[in-house]
């Protein structure tokens, strides 16, 4: 008896620990996927990359999703900005990847998400959160002669991409009441015919190379379609500020993945950098979660990081 309760609690113990590991893993797969993303630039550049990226990824959701099944419930013009927005932050990140290093590039972009959660949460206490993200974005401006390795056109493709998260943040909200799942379905196949264009006028031929087909799959896999479900995981079982918190880490794994995989080495300022950007979201995150266990039930949920 006591052995079958034994055997029957450790499931159970283990299953608490899924979503964490579905996060986890999602956040690895996402900078791997930019990782190998990014070897395409000698071929491609940036924006044949990010064409091939969202293009992928638009026809794998489709076939999961089949959005032209779902009867939407109106508000177009949010699921035509949430596209819109999705497709520029896509070209901006990955035209910064080709000036700075991928942990410096998600940092940057993370103030973006950053303001949108410090404004939603109407605490005074929070805007201190954006100071620390000010004082890390000051360490990796080139500046002085410390940081002079850091291309400035880098962190502002970085800055306009964080700028378009935030506002794919408030326009995807409301596009997925309007929709649900297949808001996302919808918004990758806008972004692709934002993106495509670019791509093909800037890489022409070459993305049709099979070597590059098959790296463009396995980018729109990488980034997209893994990170996508196991977020879903995740995102059924963990609160939001939770769920908010762990993916602050997203910039040190970032960071680690350039290493690792592009061997792209930073300094003690850019590590320290990337560390106040992460400690700021994860602050801006768990104050939120305060907050909405004060709000009434009826009250809007804050926006997660």
């Amino acid at each position: 008896m006591s052995s079958s309760t034994q055997s029957g609690a450790r499931p159970a113990g283990w299953s608490a620990w899924v979503p964490y590991a579905a996060l986890l893993t999602s956040l690895v797969s996402l900078t791997a996927g930019a990782s190998l993303a990014k070897q395409l630039f000698p071929v491609v550049g940036a924006t044949g990359a990010t064409a091939m990226r969202l293009t992928f990824a638009a026809v794998i959701l489709a076939v999961v999703f089949r959005p032209w099944r779902v009867k939407g419930r109106g508000d177009r013009r949010a699921l035509l900005q949430y596209g819109l927005t999705l497709g520029a932050m896509n070209l901006s990140f990955y035209t910064a990847l080709a000036y700075v290093p991928l942990g410096i590039a998600i940092a940057v972009e993370f103030t973006g998400p950053l303001v949108v959660a410090v404004a939603t949460s109407r605490r005074r206490l929070d805007y201190a959160w954006i100071g620390v993200a000010c004082a890390g974005l000051a360490l990796l401006l080139p500046l002085r002669g410390g940081v002079a390795a850091v291309d400035w056109r880098g962190i502002a493709f970085a800055l306009v991409a964080g700028a378009c998260w935030a506002v794919y943040i408030l326009a995807g909200k409301r596009a997925s009441a309007a929709y649900g799942p297949a808001a996302s379905s919808w918004g990758t196949a806008l972004g692709a015919l934002i993106a495509a264009p670019v791509g093909i006028a800037h890489a022409g031929a070459a993305l049709l190379a099979p070597s590059v087909l098959e790296v463009g799959v396995a980018v729109a896999v990488l980034s997209s379609a893994i990170p996508y479900s196991l977020e879903m995981v995740a995102l059924r079982r963990l609160q939001a500020n939770t769920f908010s918190t762990l993916l602050s880490a997203e910039p040190a794994i970032g960071a680690l993945m350039g290493l690792v995989l592009l061997g792209e080495h930073l300094d003690a300022a850019q590590w320290l950098a990337i560390a106040l950007i992460v400690a700021s979201s994860i602050g801006a995150a768990t104050s939120a979660g305060l907050a909405a266990r004060r709000r009434p039930a009826d009250a809007e949920p804050p926006v997660p990081l």
